[in-house]
């Protein structure tokens, strides 16, 4: 999904205003009268930095939920620069050849809001930089192999072999000779049989 950083909305309107009308943003807006009994007087430049709050929250909650885009990557970088640029070198009172015009762009409430727009982008990359890292580690996880089963086999019974000594004088017995009785051989009597 490709989209836009939400704070553009601020500076489009922040620009509308600038260049199109000459406007004093300390301006009182309304007077609330607090519990406390003071009275609060919020200016234009605190509903118009408010507004730009409001914005990056939503900007926020968009990237968590749904990531950011490489363009929205580049478009927040392209805003952060314009507006750093825009803060630091343009005029609108000389633009429009009102030398007398409240001063639009090199106020506190323009650095605010490029401020803002700063902290945006670079949550965006932390929140993207996460993601990615995230994603990895999942793509990452060993798999788990189950092992061969083991196949377990009784050992095999061999029937002891009757071996026979091997008598010394057979061994230089000289061939076709008579073998001679072992002294140490004993031989059992044979059974009666009835």
């Amino acid at each position: 999904m490709i989209g836009f950083p939400l704070l553009l909305i601020p500076f489009a309107i922040y620009n509308v205003i600038a260049f199109l009308m000459p406007f004093d943003w300390n301006t009182k807006l309304y007077a609330f009268q607090l519990p406390s009994g003071v009275t609060w007087e919020p200016s234009a430049s605190d509903a118009f930095i408010l507004f730009s709050l409001l914005m990056l929250m939503f900007e926020f909650i968009k990237s968590t939920k749904h990531g950011k885009s490489f363009v929205e990557h580049f478009l927040g970088i392209l805003l952060v620069g314009g507006a750093g640029a825009e803060f630091a070198m343009v005029n609108p009172g000389v633009i429009m050849n009102q030398p007398g015009a409240p001063l639009q762009t090199g106020n506190a409430t323009f650095m605010l809001f490029v401020a803002i727009c700063v902290v945006d982008l670079f949550a965006g990359f932390a929140a993207s930089l996460r993601r990615a890292r995230r994603k990895v580690l999942v793509e990452q996880a060993p798999v788990a192999v189950a092992p061969a089963p083991v196949i377990r086999t009784e050992p095999v019974r061999a029937e002891p072999a009757k071996i026979e000594p091997v008598r010394a004088e057979a061994l230089h017995a000289e061939p076709g000779a008579e073998p001679r009785s072992n002294p140490f051989i004993r031989v059992e009597p044979a059974e009666k049989i009835p």
